[in-house]
């Protein structure tokens, strides 16, 4: 009998979103994943289930990877708006430079490939768009109330506006020769703030 090979499940996760993320869902074949992972397939789905499961689970790994560093960095005691600045200027220089950046956000990524047909893709888009929509707006009511957002500037369309830029940018970076275009329009978003 042969015996299964042993396999860290947490790294081949990590795997997975790094290929699932440079190649997208549909271009990622099982096998793609076996011979990726290097792990063998009946384990691959003992463990993980079927190819959509082991996306959406990395989907949620990267998720967990990076909402929690937005929420510190929005969440930081003393004014907001600079915190908020950062993060839009942030996405801009990502998405106008070379690299890995080039690959766009994975829950971006997931909202144009899988969301329009795929509803609990749809839904782990959705939550991590609320999550992000409900820190921004939480650091810029905070900013509203300590003066540094003018009385009449509405936090939540703000925080509306800006969650559709970043998305915007991470678009714009996969695709666009232009750095000034991802700067040129996040330094517009940001005006609003004054």
């Amino acid at each position: 009998m042969a015996r299964t090979k042993e396999f860290d499940p947490d790294a081949a996760l990590q795997s997975a979103l790094e290929l699932f993320w440079r190649r997208g869902y549909e271009a990622t074949s099982m096998s793609d994943l076996v011979a990726h992972l290097g792990v063998g397939r009946a384990s691959l789905y003992a463990t993980f289930g079927n190819k959509r499961e082991l996306y959406l689970k990395a989907l949620e790994r990267y998720e967990q990877a990076r909402l929690p560093e937005m929420v510190r960095e929005l969440s930081r005691p003393g004014p907001a708006l600079p915190g908020v600045r950062a993060l839009v200027r942030r996405y801009a220089d990502e998405a106008a430079a070379d690299g890995p950046r080039r690959l766009g956000c994975f829950v971006t990524n997931t909202a144009a490939e899988l969301a329009p047909h795929d509803p609990a893709a749809a839904r782990q888009v959705e939550r991590n768009w609320d999550h992000l929509e409900s820190v921004l707006h939480s650091a810029l009511v905070r900013a509203r109330e300590q003066g540094e957002l003018p009385a009449g500037r509405d936090p939540l369309a703000l925080a509306r506006m800006l969650l559709v830029l970043l998305q915007g940018l991470r678009v714009v970076g996969k695709a666009s020769a232009d750095p000034g275009r991802a700067r040129d329009a996040a330094e517009q978003a940001l005006a609003l703030l004054d």
